[in-house]
């Protein structure tokens, strides 16, 4: 008889998206503060500012994932919301280095940090209008509905990343460099986003 692989702990999946939505919201509702000025090349400050929170966030990852086994899934969400502290500082000081940390909140954050995740869950809530990104101000009960939605798709790609626990320093190099990949596609969207003009209309 073939041999059974290691088995995904099933308990962990059906709570596991509301914990990540929970996390989610509470990391939203304040934007960091940030010590960068406005750049006179803002381009060039924020790809430093890119590969220096990239490389941050592989590390950060790929400490994490070491411990191997069961004590390997304790570390999921701990992992999440390291890297997401790790980018959302990067967010801010890319915001800052193009001038438009003022006008920097949670709808922009939660769409840099997650955009390149789950688009779909900003259907409908960001147009964009050329290079204009038009944001539709999002109720809490609006943020919660799209956190959740987020939740679902990292559960779905974090369950899949735990196995790596089963294999530790193989699982910690390809955790960090999915980390490095990730944080990249954050710092995209926001150079993207800060690139352009932004709107910002009320919730009806």
């Amino acid at each position: 008889m073939p041999q059974r692989s290691q088995q995904v702990p099933a308990v962990i999946a059906p709570a596991e998206h509301g914990r990540i939505a929970e996390a989610i919201l509470d990391f939203v509702s304040q934007v960091p503060d940030s010590r960068v000025g406005n750049s006179q090349d803002p381009a060039g400050e924020a790809r430093r500012l890119a590969n220096h929170a990239a490389r941050r966030a592989a590390l950060a990852a790929g400490s994490l994932a070491l411990p191997p086994g069961p004590l390997g899934w304790l570390t999921l969400l701990p992992e999440l919301i390291a890297i997401w502290k790790l980018q959302a500082q990067m967010v801010s000081d890319i915001a800052a280095a193009y001038g438009h940390h003022a006008t920097l909140g949670r709808e922009q954050m939660l769409w840099c940090l997650f955009r390149h995740t789950a688009a779909q869950a900003f259907r409908d809530l960001v147009v964009r209008m050329g290079d204009r990104l038009v944001f539709r101000r999002m109720s809490y009960a609006v943020v919660e509905r799209v956190a959740k939605q987020i939740g679902i798709k990292l559960t779905r790609r974090t369950l899949g990343k735990g196995v790596s626990r089963w294999l530790p320093v193989v699982g910690a190099l390809g955790v960090g460099a999915y980390a490095y990949y990730d944080t990249g596609q954050v710092a995209a969207t926001a150079i993207a986003l800060f690139e352009g003009e932004i709107a910002l209309e009320d919730d009806s």
